[in-house]
């Protein structure tokens, strides 16, 4: 069986009380694909928010320090993040390998990924309080 050798990165930034996907992008692991995620990100995120990331080194190149928290899993600051990584790959069949309706071309992944999150972002605004 042989691998793809450039296996698509998806990168995810979510607003920690809304529960809001505020930014994605799908590239590679490098600082550009980091890069291209923050520049997604709306500027008063950019401006003001805190980020909490895992230790992946590429996020010191992106995220300035003073708005950079880089914490363990034990922190349980990502753990909504997660919990939506598995929420995508269980609804979004296509991103799943070996099944009837996986999809070869990066262009209907993207769609399927960006379909969802509009829904996704639509269905967390009606869950807020007023």
């Amino acid at each position: 069986m042989q691998k793809q050798a450039n296996k698509p990165w998806m990168w995810i930034a979510m607003d920690a009380k809304t529960r809001q996907i505020i930014a994605c992008h799908v590239g590679d692991r490098s600082g550009e694909s980091g890069k291209a995620l923050w520049a997604k990100m709306p500027l008063v995120y950019r401006e003001q928010a805190t980020f909490h990331t895992d230790q992946y080194e590429v996020y010191k190149g992106v995220i300035p320090a003073e708005q950079h928290r880089a914490i363990t899993k034990q922190a349980r600051k990502t753990n909504h993040i997660e919990r939506f990584n598995n929420t995508l790959r269980q609804r979004v069949s296509r991103l799943v390998r070996e099944t009837l309706s996986f999809s070869k071309k990066l262009a209907n992944h993207l769609g399927a990924i960006t379909y969802f999150i509009c829904h996704y972002n639509l269905t967390r605004r009606v869950a807020l309080p007023v």
